[in-house]
């Protein structure tokens, strides 16, 4: 899995232009991550809640969730935040979900083996 994590300075709004801070995320899955997704049924899986520095105050939660089919076939991400530390602690925040996500495809590959213990 290779992530790919780059920030933008984008200005938004017609005639009040406001200043945002964009995050953008691709993810390239190795041909094995993308059969494991597919084979075990994960793309509905949810990595991640958030809520962009646009969303209005009665927009459902669920619109915003950040989810394994979001990312699959090379397709980029993108998410506003309102200052530059923001937009930081989410790339922080993205790295953490994305590395346990490999530990958890990993844990995906194979089922587990006979374990026999003694007490």
């Amino acid at each position: 899995m290779r992530v790919s994590i780059s920030h933008q300075t984008v200005q938004r709004g017609f005639i009040l232009k406001k200043t945002y801070y964009e995050v953008c995320l691709v993810v390239d899955f190795s041909h094995e991550e993308r059969q494991i997704i597919r084979g075990r049924g994960l793309l509905d899986t949810k990595l991640l809640d958030r809520r962009p520095a646009t969303a209005k105050v009665d927009d459902r939660d669920d619109k915003f969730e950040l989810r394994v089919r979001d990312l699959m076939d090379g397709r980029e991400d993108r998410f506003l935040c309102a200052t530059p530390s923001k937009s930081k602690i989410y790339e922080e925040g993205l790295l953490d979900v994305l590395g346990q996500m490999k530990l958890w495809l990993e844990d995906n590959a194979e089922t587990a083996d006979r374990t026999v213990v003694e007490f």
